[in-house]
């Protein structure tokens, strides 16, 4: 599995913007689709709100990448 980190530079970030930021996939509107899929997790549990509030400390996993959330 991949490992990546990821720097807050707010209290939170919204789950499809951190896919993009990441540069999982290429917009927000996609980031959306993979959510509503069902294909990404938030410290190991399915998430399917496109928005959720991801914050400092939160492991989001796509497939074989995993993206550590670490505080501002």
């Amino acid at each position: 599995m991949q490992e990546t980190e990821f720097q807050l530079n707010s209290e939170y970030v919204e789950l499809n913007q951190l896919l993009k930021m990441s540069g999982l996939c290429d917009s927000g509107g996609q980031g959306k689709a993979l959510v509503a899929e069902g294909v990404v997790s938030v410290d190991g549990q399915v998430e399917l709100r496109k928005t959720a509030k991801i914050r400092a400390g939160s492991v989001v996993t796509l497939g074989d990448v995993s993206i550590k959330v670490l505080a501002a």
